[in-house]
């Protein structure tokens, strides 16, 4: 039994009033911020948390005594919990920069696509590549998330487009070390060059690709690419009726209003994310459900276009995450500061509405709501210390102020980049 006492802990955000509203309409109250706070952690999980005025003997013995516990000080800083990231495509080979010099001349996505750019290049690259490197690629990403605090990881599959290369990339994303892994199959991310036409390879995932994967237990959740040019809604229909037993979730109204959420929306998904050109009458409708809309503005900055219309979802009652988006093409960044920076900047997203949508809200996204995404009595005890205040956090791009980071009650221990 391990049994680890935190103390000296200067502000502990534990979220639990951002909980209890079910990460929704988010103030600085709901932080639930317990100034000269105890944590304590049993197995990993969290097992009391409070004032450490009120931290006395005898809750310390029934947790198991004083002789099975380990006190470590955390010097005075503040303390929240981990961060979720709930949306990558952490599994690819290849580099695009040259991509992003086109765009900068005017090309836009689909001129580039069509001229073998975009997604197809990295499938190109991404099959070529043995599962060695794919895993070492993927691990030093997963690293530079772990170091920015995150300790719960979504991966997507994407860029095989085919059955031997989506296997792998899925395969190589469970033995990812670090982060908490939950994976995605985005077979459904474009049309495979091996296949005439999307319905012809639809039909391949459907009746051999899905089966595999929930055989083999490889996948948490499945994706699909719902857009002009790619997936139909009735397509992805039937892909979500063919996804039994896997969480749904759904790139929708990216690039124009093309119906993916409502339709998505009628199979209770985990998640709906862009949502760039959503409607008002779809926002209405997802504050009434559990869905949660995760917002990718990096993504939406590469491509210089407008912003989510994340004020009226928040208003109304949206649950809403916070994502890097990361691939080589449309958000080839990992830095929590800058989705931090342009939420609050081009979303109008106060700074508690940020820190509930890259915890509580991306937990949501995934499922793992009760798991992770608060610091409360149950839930893994993975939390950050910061250097300085929260109030110093999505401030400016390019610094995360993160000391360390802990996972299941244990200070990470990060490889040197």
């Amino acid at each position: 039994m391990a049994l680890r006492v935190f103390t000296n802990i200067s502000e502990l955000l534990t979220l639990e009033g951002a909980s209890l509203k079910d990460a929704r309409k988010i103030k600085e109250e709901d932080l639930s911020i317990v100034r000269d706070a105890t944590l304590v952690s049993k197995d990993g999980r969290i097992a009391w948390v409070g004032p450490s005025n009120k931290f006395n003997s005898k809750i310390l013995e029934s947790l198991g005594g004083e002789k099975s516990a380990e006190f470590q000080s955390l010097e005075n800083n503040c303390v929240m919990p981990a961060f979720v990231e709930p949306h990558t495509h952490l599994i690819f080979a290849g580099n695009r920069a040259h991509e992003f010099e086109w765009r900068m001349q005017g090309q836009t996505y689909q001129e580039i696509s069509a001229k073998g750019g975009g997604i197809r290049f990295t499938v190109n690259e991404t099959r070529k590549a043995s599962e060695a490197e794919l895993q070492n690629l993927a691990q030093l990403r997963a690293n530079i998330f772990l170091k920015q605090g995150v300790t719960t990881l979504e991966v997507k599959s994407g860029y095989g487009l085919d059955v031997e290369t989506e296997l792998r990339s899925l395969a190589v994303a469970r033995k990812l070390k670090g982060p908490r892994i939950i994976t995605t199959y985005l077979g459904a991310h474009s049309k495979s060059p091996d296949f005439p036409d999307l319905d012809s390879y639809l039909k391949k995932i459907c009746e051999e690709i899905l089966p595999k994967i929930v055989r083999d237990k490889l996948a948490d959740r499945v994706d699909i690419y719902i857009e002009k040019g790619f997936f139909t809604p009735e397509q992805a229909k039937a892909y979500f009726t063919a996804a039994k037993g896997l969480g749904i979730s759904a790139h929708t109204e990216q690039l124009s209003l093309f119906g993916g959420t409502e339709m998505a929306l009628n199979f209770n998904p985990q998640s709906v994310d862009h949502l760039v050109f959503v409607s008002d009458s779809t926002i209405t409708r997802l504050s009434k459900m559990n869905t949660t809309a995760v917002l990718l503005p990096t993504s939406d900055f590469y491509l210089k276009m407008e912003y989510p219309p994340a004020r009226k979802m928040i208003d109304e009652g949206v649950r809403v995450a916070l994502s890097t988006d990361f691939n080589p093409g449309t958000s080839p960044t990992q830095d929590l500061s800058l989705v931090g920076v342009l939420a609050r900047l081009e979303m109008k997203m106060t700074l508690p509405e940020v820190i509930s949508a890259y915890t509580l809200g991306a937990a949501s996204a995934l499922g793992q709501s009760r798991e992770v995404g608060t610091l409360t009595v149950g839930k893994h005890c993975d939390f950050v210390v910061l250097n300085g205040s929260w109030l110093d956090l999505f401030y400016s791009v390019g610094v995360h102020p993160v000391k360390d980071v802990f996972q299941c009650g244990v200070l990470a221990q990060i490889p040197s980049l």
